[in-house]
């Protein structure tokens, strides 16, 4: 018998941070004591199959989720690859077809945070995510069984690229978030569902300088080309001043970010929109694909963002389900 409740797949990057939050972002040649330190599980695709799998329960695992989440990726055979795993163990993530690969180190992100605002900079060494090769797309049957499928590009692109043609063929919904931002086939856009993008990353494949999105008529033009090249929904998160939403049948607004946010760690906000808006597009697709109410879902995904903000880290930062309702 069928599930009742949607399969999110998240095929994407695990990564350890190591963050060290620090009074102002180092010049050239500057040496900073950091005021803190911290190590967690972290990696875009991690983050986001976290997110999915918090905010789609209270924070008790016993409850009922609204949601099933599995993630796909590969960790290497050291301690960091064992902590990963057991992160996803412990919010009741699926973590089958998460590789453990002998003789790989597990990806690593070094983040410095600035502590006046919260803002990141972030160098990535993808480590055992560069072996997510297009074997991992077929294997073990598991895209038959998705109904949303969610990826970023910390993996190799072949293998997004495999992705996202395999789920189109099978009718599943793609939900792309291309960071970090990479020029892309067309083709990827024609039949995607879900474009989620930032400022940077919506400048650079919009092939437009970033200060065109500083306008509503400006976002509105970059979210047409999406359109045009076949992206059903757009989606641009913009910080402080809110996030834009358009639709291929001509809806669109900006939602205003959350009033009385003081910005601690900006890291892991994007994958906590990623998380939420996911959850209520995939009930949508489950539910016979009625209209789906992008406003209401990005007005939750932002909110759910703005609660993330807030605290230090990526994967703990993350609020469950009854902290955002």
């Amino acid at each position: 018998m069928a599930s009742q409740i949607p399969q999110i797949t998240i095929l994407g990057s695990l990564n350890t941070d190591l963050v060290a939050y620090v009074p102002h972002h180092p010049l050239p040649g500057e040496t900073l004591t950091a005021t803190s330190f911290l190590t967690s599980p972290g990696g875009k695709g991690s983050n986001q199959a976290v997110a999915c799998a918090k905010l789609s329960r209270p924070r008790s695992l016993s409850s009922t989720p609204s949601a099933h989440v599995s993630m796909v990726g590969a960790v290497g055979s050291d301690s960091n690859g064992d902590l990963l795993l057991s992160n996803l163990t412990n919010y009741g993530i699926d973590s089958t077809l998460v590789s453990k690969l002998p003789g790989k180190k597990t990806g690593i992100a070094m983040i410095v945070v600035e502590a006046e605002t919260g803002q990141n900079r972030i160098i990535i060494s993808g480590e055992a995510n560069h072996e997510v090769d297009e074997s991992y797309v077929t294997k073990g049957g598991w895209l038959e069984k998705t109904d949303m499928l969610i990826m970023q590009l910390e993996i190799p692109m072949g293998t997004v690229l495999k992705a996202v043609e395999e789920a189109k063929g099978k009718g599943v919904d793609v939900l792309l978030n291309p960071a970090p931002a990479k020029k892309m086939p067309e083709g990827v856009y024609k039949g995607l569902k879900h474009l989620v993008v930032n400022e940077t990353e919506a400048a650079i494949l919009g092939g437009v300088e970033e200060r065109e999105l500083d306008t509503i008529q400006g976002l509105e033009r970059v979210g047409k080309g999406f359109v045009e090249r076949g992206v059903e929904n757009f989606i641009a998160t913009l910080g402080g001043r809110g996030v834009y939403y358009l639709t291929r049948d001509g809806r669109s607004g900006l939602v205003e970010a959350e009033k009385g946010v003081k910005v601690v760690d900006t890291t892991g906000a994007g994958d906590t929109f990623v998380g939420r808006y996911a959850l209520d597009a995939a009930a949508a697709k489950k539910e016979g694909n009625k209209e789906f109410d992008i406003e209401g879902a990005v007005r939750r995904a932002n909110k759910a963002a703005a609660v993330t903000v807030q605290r230090e880290g990526a994967a703990a930062s993350i609020p469950w389900r009854d902290e955002v309702e």
